[in-house]
């Protein structure tokens, strides 16, 4: 059985801040990563390509995005190489030092995390999207603001994304998604500058995206971490020395269970993917059985909510140009006690990404390509959905699920993870967050569709899952303390969403990150060894 001075679970937001700096320090690592290692020529595009992550079968179905149904809540992650930093929309903002002020470990303040935020601030690298190339969505944001009266409430938002400062934004969709100009990072890796395709969330074929395997998980690799994808973390056990992670292989269609032993581990797979390695560590395999009885609470959505709006004299374009450019900050509650964060969204134009896709591989998809053409040519003189404004943003949710271990009752000798969700003290943010869309569209012409999901059945959906392994001052309230070790179990660590307690309100990456930064310090810092940006 190999060993490790660190075993990292997760290459996240978390796990690769920790891997980068630990390695650094020159602790032999060794990440595991469930998704593969992705490459800009692998990104999916067709129906056939490799679109979902299966977490009941791994071994035949491992693709880009991992989409968990629950009752009246779906959860859409990353899987891959670079955690969610993957399919994100590239927004990299502190936390607003007010969702600080309580929840919090007493150690834990906005002022102890800045540093912390500017080092991340650092890696990402983010930039503001330039004033030569405003995007139709980022202009009807502003006019919006100034109609409302909340022009002091607009701003652009930091965007993990790399922009030719003499570029501009396109007449019509990029013909095609390789970057035109490329250069060399400040961490020595090579990338290309944004040229709107519109594709953020599906792979920047570009590499105008800042991922994580471009920076941090980049220069953890160079110091000698080892990364392992295609390895799912079972469970953990304490051992003498330290710990056993046993975690399976998969390869070929098959799974090869395997171990490794290591004196500490930080668990970094998510809010979901964390949580349900400590209930199956501590439930089914009973091999940590002094976690706290919080695991799984405080689970929160982050009051994820897109609202689309539809103008008859736009043309707004929504699949061309970063997906998010801008924001309205209404987080102060000023609007009846609902606290939000308003921004433009976009999405990827599957239908050209699929022709375009097809057109280079005429043979065998040549008759495919000249059905798909067909498809398109009542729309050839624009986008069907170019007068959409798809309204997004986040409200302070009431942060009260529960995750836990039950039965599944498809196959009912086997358990699954499951999330327990009611919507009542969610309503107050969300709600506001919906009529903001609604007035911000009324005062630009816009008519607005409220999902029936929430209309009707009060069903939401998050890219932002927080929780269920929770910073606290003690076991009573939390999982982990404010360093993230675990409470009752010294070099055992959780970093990542599932440790924020509370919801904050808006893009919550970087917090993580600045987080991760803060605590691997103290890591390294207890071992005695020099810490060194």
């Amino acid at each position: 059985m190999s060993k490790f001075d660190v075993i990292i679970i997760g290459s996240g937001f978390g796990g690769s801040v920790h891997a980068c700096r630990l390695a650094e320090a020159g602790y032999k690592v060794v990440v595991l990563e469930r998704g593969r290692r992705w490459a800009p020529e692998d990104y999916p595009r067709n129906p056939d390509d490799a679109w979902l992550f299966d977490v009941d079968e791994p071994e035949h179905q491992n693709g880009w995005l991992d989409f968990r149904y629950f009752k009246d809540m779906s959860v859409i992650q990353g899987a891959g190489v670079g955690g969610g930093s993957l399919i994100y929309a590239n927004v990299s903002i502190d936390a607003k030092p007010k969702a600080f002020e309580k929840g919090w470990p007493n150690a834990i303040t906005y002022k102890t995390l800045k540093p912390f935020y500017e080092r991340a601030f650092y890696m990402i690298a983010p930039e503001t999207l330039p004033d030569n190339q405003l995007t139709p969505r980022y202009k009807l944001m502003k006019e919006a603001a100034e109609k409302t009266n909340a022009i002091d409430r607009f701003s652009k938002v930091d965007l993990a994304i790399s922009f030719d400062k003499d570029g501009r934004f396109p007449k019509e969709r990029p013909a095609s998604e390789e970057a035109q100009k490329t250069f060399i990072n400040k961490h020595g890796q090579k990338q290309g500058y944004c040229v709107h395709a519109g594709n953020c969330d599906i792979g920047c074929k570009a590499q105008a995206k800042n991922t994580l395997d471009l920076n941090y998980l980049a220069i953890a690799e160079k110091h000698g971490a080892e990364i392992r994808p295609l390895s799912i973390a079972s469970h953990i056990s304490k051992t003498t020395e330290g710990y056993t992670v046993f975690y399976h292989k998969l390869a070929n269609g098959t799974k090869t269970k395997l171990a490794l032993e290591a004196k500490k581990i930080i668990i970094c797979a998510g809010s979901l993917g964390s949580t349900e390695l400590l209930l199956r560590s501590r439930d089914e395999f009973k091999t940590l059985p002094k976690i706290s009885k919080s695991l799984g609470q405080k689970w929160s959505s982050n009051g994820d909510f897109l609202t689309p709006a539809f103008y008859e004299e736009r043309e707004l374009s929504p699949s061309i140009g970063p997906t998010i450019s801008a924001a309205i900050d209404y987080l102060d509650g000023s609007d009846g006690g609902a606290e939000y964060f308003v921004e433009d969204g976009g999405f990827p134009d599957v239908l050209s990404n699929l022709i375009r896709s097809r057109q280079k591989h005429k043979h065998p998809f040549s008759w495919k390509t000249k059905i798909l053409k067909k498809i398109a040519r009542p729309f050839s003189d624009g986008d069907p959905l170019e007068g959409m404004m798809p309204w997004f943003g986040q409200a302070m949710d009431g942060g009260d699920g529960r995750l836990y271990y039950g039965r599944n009752w498809l196959k009912p000798w086997q358990k699954k993870l499951k999330l327990k969700w009611d919507v009542s003290k969610s309503k107050l943010g969300i709600e506001g967050l919906i009529r903001a869309h609604k007035r911000l569209s009324k005062h630009t012409g816009g008519k607005v569709v409220v999902p029936f999901t929430w209309t009707l059945f009060k069903d939401l959906i998050t890219p932002h899952p927080l929780g269920g392994c929770c910073m606290a001052d003690d076991a009573n309230d939390g999982v982990v303390n404010s360093e993230g070790e675990v409470f009752g179990y010294s070099n055992l660590y959780v970093s990542d969403g599932s440790i924020i307690p509370r919801p904050i309100g808006l893009n919550p990456s970087k917090t993580i990150a600045a987080i991760a930064e803060r605590n691997v310090e103290i890591i390294i810092n207890k071992d005695d060894i020099t810490f060194s940006v």
